[in-house]
Parts: C-alpha cells; structure tokens; sequence
C-alpha cells in the first residue's frame, strides 16, 4: 500500500482503513452468530410444532386431510407439516407433498435434515407419534431463514454502515487537530532567522513531540556553542596575527631600504623569526579550535613514555641553541588510553613552554610515572618560576606573565587545559623541589589512564 506523503494523510488512511477493516470483520461475525442463533430458534419452533401435532394427532382425523393453512402472513406459505400413519398422509398442509418431506430409506430416523422439495430447499423436522406407525414432518423453506436473517442484520448493519461517513469525518477532525502543535513547530522553525538560535517554546506540548523539541534544543544548543567557538577563533585570529605579520612587514621593509649587508641580514632573520611565530600562533589556534568544536576523539592506547621522548627530540634543537639541560626519564611502557595527537600537543606546549621561559643554562627535566594503575607526566624547570597570582590565572587566553621577553601567543596553557579535561585527566601547576623553578603534572587516574 502506497501511503500519502504528509503525517496526516497517513493517519488518516490507516486510521480508516483500519475502522473499515475492523468493522467488515465485526460484520462477518455478526452475520454468522446471527445466522447460527437464528437456525437455532427457528429449528426449536419445528420441534415444538411437530410435538403439538403428535399430542393432536389422537383425535379423529379422516385420512388424507388437507389443511388449509393460509393466514395472513408474509411466512405462511414457506412453512409445511405432514401426519403419515400406517405409511398414509392422513394430514398435510395445503403447500406440503403427498410425499414424506425427507424420503423413506430403510429405517425411519428422528430428527433435522435439509432436503430439496419442488425445486427449493427447505430444512425438516422428522419424529414419532404415539404409536410406532405414525411419523410427524414439520418442514421449513430456507429462504424464510435467509430472509429473517437479512431482516435483522439490516437493522444491526446498516445503522453502523451508515455511521462510517460520520466515523471518518471524525477521525479527520480528530488527526487534524492532533497533528496541529506538529504544524505549528514546523511554522515557528520556519520564520526563525539564520542567527535565531534561542530554545524553542512550545506551552504544553504532547508527549509525543516533548523529546522532539528536547532534541531540536540541544541541537541548537551546540549549534551555539560550535558557533561561538568560530567566533572566538576568527576573533583571536584577527588578534593575534595582526602583530606577527605587521612586524614581517616592518622587517622586509627595512631590508628592502637597507644597503648595509649586515643590517639587512638582520632584519631578514627578524623576519623569519616573525614567520616562525606567525606559524606557531596558527597551529596553536587550530588545536584549540579542533578542541573547542567538539570533535570526536580517536582514542587509543598510547605509550605516554614513548610519545614525550619523541616530542623532547623534536625540541632538542630549540633547547641546545638557548643552551638549556634537556633531560627526560621515563618508564616504560607507560600506557594511557586517549588521542594520541592531542597528548603530543599537550607534551608539546608543555616543554616548549619550560624551554621558551626558562633562563640561558637552565635545566628541565620531563619524567613519566606509572604505578600500574596511575600514570602521571611531569615537566619542571630551574627558572623563576611563577608568582601564586599568575600561576592562579594560567589558562586564561592570551595571557602572559607580565615583564616577559619571550614570544608567545598565551594560547598553550588554554590548550593544555582543554586537553587535560578531555581525558579526564588532573593537572597540578607547583614549585619544582629538585630545580627549584616551574613544575606541571598531570595525572591519569586509574579507570581514565
């Protein structure tokens, strides 16, 4: 079965269809109860009819009498009775045979059968008299039944046929009106602006389309949220890399002004140390963006001392050339579960933030742990360390301790806490008590590492 395209047209067909359906079955029903009650009724009237003849039959009755059963009624002629003594009708009603209604085949039987008499079908009733040689026939037309049959069911039938149209009018109102907070969400969305991202309100919703609207408002609920998040992404972008490109600017300028070759030496290396920071500020903002969209996680078992020994080799160079103690001691395995992108960014920002701001000569030293249940990386240095109310404000954006000569964008301690929470992990920021400056830990509970 096709069905209409719309919600209503739908319910409609079904809830008809299935009315209909239910009401042709109830029909049948009807009609055969009927029908088996009826047969019933009308064959206790034979017997009774063939009881009152045999009581009558020991009166005087002249041999082959006839009867004459015409009365006034529709019925009368659909009925016949026969009174056989010694093999002899001895009476009969005007329309019966002279014949017994069921024919004589060996021994006489009591009871119902239905037979065929003149062409038409009649259901007879067969008994004893008083004596052995006396047998009562009382017969009926099946016609009579078929036609009582229709009587009734006419007056049971055809009320509820006629009811069908009003039925349907009413299950179209009933879908109409029930499908009409369904329309009136579908207008309320539709006249809403590209921008409009408020929660949908709907007084006293059905609880069918509740956890519809509960849906389509977390729906716009993060919609915000990934929204806000570009916003803020192309606003610190704007903020950020106006200055590393305004000063690439201000340095291929004056090397293009500049004959002295040393000068001009200069300022080219002064501008790839701005396209080196332009770099670093991009890729920074795109890890914080990929995390503040909500993206999926690809998390998988990652061996942390693995992963912080390939990040340390990586920024070996930067360390040696700032003539800093590079040092890493790590177990190993050293299993956590998580995305293993993301934990190189966070070992990352981590170090380069202890290289970045640590003093010409000064060691760090990254160490993992791991318990069997805990696992726990940490990063500290022989710096000055931070001051209680800066290391307080770490994490907020573009935040940098104040008087710092270092480069930076303050987006890795965002970074690194973003990353933290995503894993479930804690991060603690203290004074080093082997160096003596900076140390960060972060830790992987058991159950999350």
């Amino acid at each position: 079965m096709i069905l209409p395209r719309s919600l209503q047209g739908r319910l409609l067909v079904l809830v008809i269809g299935g009315v209909i359906g239910v009401w042709l079955i109830t029909a049948v029903f009807i009609w055969r109860d009927a029908r088996s009650e009826l047969d019933e009724l009308l064959d206790s009237h034979l017997a009774q009819a063939a009881a009152l003849l045999i009581v009558q039959q020991t009166q005087s009755i002249d041999d082959d009498d006839e009867i004459d059963t015409r009365v006034p009624h529709p019925y009368a002629p659909k009925v016949a009775f026969q009174i056989f003594h010694e093999g002899q009708a001895v009476v009969r009603s005007a329309n019966a045979p002279t014949e017994p209604m069921i024919p004589a085949n060996g021994e006489f039987g009591q009871g119902f059968a239905t037979v065929q008499i003149g062409g038409d079908a009649w259901r007879v009733f067969s008994a004893r008299g008083t004596g052995e040689d006396t047998r009562v026939y009382v017969g009926e037309r099946i016609d009579s039944r078929t036609a009582i049959l229709l009587a009734v069911l006419r007056g049971t039938l055809w009320p509820m046929a006629a009811a069908l149209p009003l039925l349907g009018l009413a299950t179209w109102w009933a879908v109409r009106q029930g499908v009409t907070p369904l329309k009136k969400l579908g207008r309320s969305i539709a006249q809403r602006g590209p921008d409009d991202l408020a929660p949908v309100v709907m007084p006293h919703p059905p609880a069918e389309l509740s956890p519809v609207l509960d849906a389509l408002n977390q729906l716009f609920e993060r919609i915000q949220t990934v929204w806000e998040a570009e916003r803020r992404f192309t606003a610190d972008a704007a903020h950020e890399l106006r200055t590393p490109i305004a000063a690439i600017r201000t340095q291929a300028q004056v090397a293009l002004a500049e004959t002295d070759d040393a000068l001009r030496q200069h300022a080219l290396r002064a501008t790839l140390e701005g396209c080196d920071r332009a770099t670093r500020l991009v890729n920074q903002l795109l890890v914080l963006s990929r995390l503040e969209s909500g993206a999926t996680l690809a998390l998988t078992k990652v061996d942390l001392s693995a992963l912080a020994q390939r990040v340390v080799a990586e920024l070996a160079p930067t360390a040696i050339a700032k003539q800093l103690s590079l040092e890493f001691e790590g177990e190993r395995p050293c299993h956590v579960t998580g995305d293993e992108m993301l934990l190189a960014a966070l070992v990352r920002n981590l170090v380069d933030n202890a290289i970045r701001y640590s003093p010409s000569g000064a060691s760090v030293l990254i160490r993992t742990t791991t318990d069997g249940a805990n696992a726990s990386l940490s990063v500290g240095d022989s710096g000055p360390g931070l001051a209680d109310a800066d290391r307080s404000r770490l994490g907020e954006r573009f935040f940098r301790v104040p008087g710092t000569t270092e480069s930076g964008s303050g987006l890795g301690w965002s970074i690194v806490q973003r990353i933290v929470d995503l894993h479930a992990a804690t991060v603690d920021v203290r004074r080093s008590k082997s160096l003596g400056g900076l140390e960060v830990e972060v830790k992987w509970h058991a159950g999350n590492a």
